[in-house]
């Protein structure tokens, strides 16, 4: 008898265990998801796991909560390696960034963003921004649908409650007018990374430092792939955040030089 209770309790502990183990895989998972696995590996002296490598359930989870899709083509990831190699436009890049630093360290501080992800971000939006397409004429057309430096388009602003559902032609007119202000868009964007951390279930309070632990720079990387959409991009972004002209351009100050009285 005490066998047979035996043999029960074990057949129920494994349906129970069987059965929590179906449990569906959860937003805050996508980014936790290999914690278990890299302290494992780097035990044994194996690097971590690429954060940028997402696994077919995540991207399947990925795709029916926030619609993002596969990768550019080739020949577009090409094109895009390709004007990264443009010194002219990289240094043009990084002007418009400088004068842009006290915003994005402002705004980074303020919703608890790293400031070396917004800066990522910018940087590729515009880098491989297309010619004419802040013209006021060609934001008001419609014929493009994200604006300013972070490349945002209406429905960010539908999504953080600053327009209705369904806003009016003047609504939308004004809202493509503070997409287009520089300091505006930078805090929206910030804004926009605070509220995916929020809805992937992230520690709100941390900046997510992708150095500090793989678990980290799975996060961050799942933040640029819900900014942009394309499978390609985190990897991107994760190697223009350890940029050294980035790193400068966000941690450095300038001293003036002291005269010195002789």
């Amino acid at each position: 008898m005490r066998g047979l209770l035996g043999v029960a309790a074990a057949l129920a502990a494994t349906s129970l265990a069987f059965h929590s183990s179906l449990r569906p895989i959860s937003i805050a998972d996508i980014a936790s998801s290999s914690s278990k696995q890299a302290p494992a590996e780097s035990t044994v002296g194996e690097p971590n796991p690429d954060p940028t490598d997402f696994s077919a359930e995540e991207l399947e989870l990925l795709q029916r909560r926030f619609g993002v899709h596969g990768p550019q083509t080739p020949l577009a990831q090409l094109f895009t390696r390709g004007m990264d190699q443009l010194q002219p436009l990289r240094a043009n890049t990084l002007s418009r960034l400088r004068s842009l630093k006290p915003v994005i360290q402002r705004e980074a501080y303020r919703h608890r963003v790293n400031p070396m992800l917004i800066t990522a971000i910018l940087f590729d939006e515009i880098q491989h921004s297309k010619p004419g397409e802040d013209l006021p004429f060609v934001v008001h057309s419609g014929l493009v649908d994200t604006h300013g430096p972070a490349q945002l388009g209406i429905s960010e602003l539908i999504h953080q409650g600053r327009l209705p559902a369904e806003p009016t032609s003047e609504q939308i007119s004004e809202a493509r007018d503070l997409l287009m202000n520089p300091e505006a868009n930078i805090e929206l964007l910030a804004a926009k990374l605070s509220r995916i951390k929020n809805e992937l279930g992230l520690d709100q309070g941390s900046i997510l430092i992708a150095s500090r632990s793989y678990v980290d720079a799975k996060a961050i990387a799942t933040l640029a792939y819900l900014h942009n959409g394309k499978l390609d991009y985190p990897a991107r972004i994760l190697r223009y955040m350890q940029d050294p002209a980035l790193h400068g351009l966000i941690y450095s100050a300038r001293q003036t030089a002291k005269p010195y009285l002789i």
